[in-house]
């Protein structure tokens, strides 16, 4: 029977043998910012999954793929052994966040168990910094859970803004740099600036790039590039029917300023 939060171990940490590993989390969230990024990670590296995690705390529902055959919703955890110059990395991926308070909190407890017996000495969450309209240049807003890793951030040219987002960080990319401070691992977020409008590549590329310099990783960005691209032509036709239909709106008025 599957419980409350259920995780399965697929690799066992004392298999896989990290060493110091840096924690990434990229679950769906504004813009799909952090999703994009960690689901980009986990296709470009040589990755292996170690945890699937399921939970009465995904919403109630089983996706049905392109053959009829259903999935359950999971949340999965991918290992990546590095170089030495490059870190060892535990990937969080997955098709929700909670449903609930309370499930967030039992969740975030859960990563942070698993974390801790993957070694991991520290925590990257990905999300999106929604400021409700188009950008041109996505620029990446910073948070974290003590301030010489704040120092840090500031020099890979990650913006800290005082009291931003200033409804805080809302979900497992918050959370999970609370509880990691209280165990006494560092932790910070990057959030790509995002309109929030849309499943966002542009301000997840933004993130990636500002990650490859942290983590000295080699990733191919082209798929992310072709996908912003195309998110520019979008908010391009966007643009021109809001342009269009502002105009028509003042030919109106006009009109019924002569009757």
């Amino acid at each position: 029977m599957l419980k409350k939060v259920d995780v399965r171990y697929i690799k066992s940490p004392e298999e896989v043998k990290l060493k110091d590993a840096v924690m990434i989390e990229g679950l769906p969230g504004i813009g799909h910012v952090g999703k994009l990024v960690a689901d980009h990670l986990v296709k470009e590296l040589d990755v292996v999954k170690v945890v699937e995690i399921y939970s009465h705390h995904f919403p109630p529902q089983v996706m049905v793929r392109e053959n009829g055959l259903i999935v359950m919703p999971k949340n999965e955890i991918y290992a990546f052994k590095g170089d030495g110059e490059t870190p060892d990395l535990l990937i969080l991926v997955g098709d929700f966040q909670s449903i609930s308070n309370e499930g967030h909190f039992e969740l975030v407890n859960t990563y942070i168990e698993i974390a801790k017996k993957f070694g991991v000495k520290r925590i990257l969450t990905l999300g999106g910094y929604g400021v409700g309209k188009f950008i041109e240049e996505p620029y990446v807003l910073g948070a974290a859970n003590n301030k010489k890793l704040i120092e840090e951030l500031k020099r890979y040219g990650v913006k800290i803004e005082n009291g931003e987002p200033g409804g805080g960080i809302i979900g497992a990319s918050g959370l999970l740099l609370g509880v990691a401070m209280i165990e006494g691992i560092d932790a910070a977020c990057l959030m790509g600036a995002t309109s929030g409008y849309m499943v966002d590549p542009k301000s997840a590329k933004a993130v990636l790039e500002v990650l490859i310099k942290m983590l000295k990783i080699k990733v191919n960005v082209e798929d992310l590039e072709i996908r912003a691209k195309e998110m520019e032509k979008l908010i391009a036709q966007i643009k021109e029917m809001q342009e269009s239909a502002i105009q028509q709106f003042k030919g109106e008025e006009d009109l019924r300023y002569f009757r």
